[in-house]
């Protein structure tokens, strides 16, 4: 049976110092217009149509000789004109900004000590090997999230060597035998599809209030956005 502890009154990094281990899930979500967009997207895994909370998931990989908790990630980086785009490795700190990460969420799936092993192992290969991020296979997970007969067979937009976060953390966990996603291809998964897995686990959330006006201000501007883009009428 699944678990739900939900907290309210600690910082990122608290949360993150209090709860993240190695082996375990990491689960983001914000309201900056990307955000939104994938929540929005999301909206097609849930039964009554509600937005997903999440909109990127991550490995924790543990502390190192230099005294920082680091993670395994798929994702996209710029940090001084330098591009990261792909499995990559980056200390937790990045996660403790509360103004740019406003949700987050750990992941325990109890798993034993070899199995943590085994997957961090798996994770450096993908880093190793200068694994991808495909913003091609997301366009395909979300034809599939639309078109949810395609979603258990391989991404139609399929690239090789190529995983964006959520792929990247479900491959990983069948690389040990642990399936998050049943009858999802991992190049069609999201964020949100983790966060829901069958799998008997431990969610820790932590959650903060945020300005509903700013986030429906923001919703409204990305709707806008989304139907000029396909030539609809943005006041409809």
């Amino acid at each position: 049976m699944n678990e739900t502890v939900t907290l309210s009154n600690l910082s990122n990094e608290e949360f993150l110092a209090k709860y993240a281990r190695p082996g375990r899930v990491g689960l983001s979500g914000g309201i900056t217009l990307i955000d939104r967009a994938i929540q929005m997207a999301e909206r097609h895994v849930d039964e009554k149509g509600s937005w997903g909370k999440w909109s990127h998931v991550f490995l924790f990989q543990g502390q190192r000789a230099d005294g920082h908790h680091w993670v395994i990630e798929s994702d996209l980086q710029v940090i001084r004109k330098h591009v990261s785009l792909g499995v990559q490795e980056n200390r937790i700190s990045k996660y403790h900004d509360d103004s740019y990460y406003t949700w987050l969420a750990v992941l325990d799936f109890g798993l034993e000590e070899e199995q943590v092993s085994a997957l961090l192992r798996e994770g450096l290969d993908l880093v190793a090997g200068r694994t991808r991020y495909s913003l091609r296979e997301l366009a395909g997970a979300l034809f599939a999230l639309r078109h949810p007969q395609f979603r258990g067979r391989g991404n139609v937009l399929s690239r090789d060597k190529s995983l964006y976060c959520s792929a990247m953390v479900q491959y990983l966990f069948r690389k040990i035998g642990v399936d998050l996603a049943p009858n999802l291809h991992e190049k069609n998964s999201t964020p949100e599809d983790i966060s829901r897995s069958p799998v008997p686990h431990v969610t820790y959330v932590l959650e903060r209030k945020v300005e509903p006006g700013r986030i429906a201000k923001m919703a409204g501007n990305l709707r806008r956005r989304i139907r000029a883009r396909i030539g609809k009428d943005p006041r409809g």
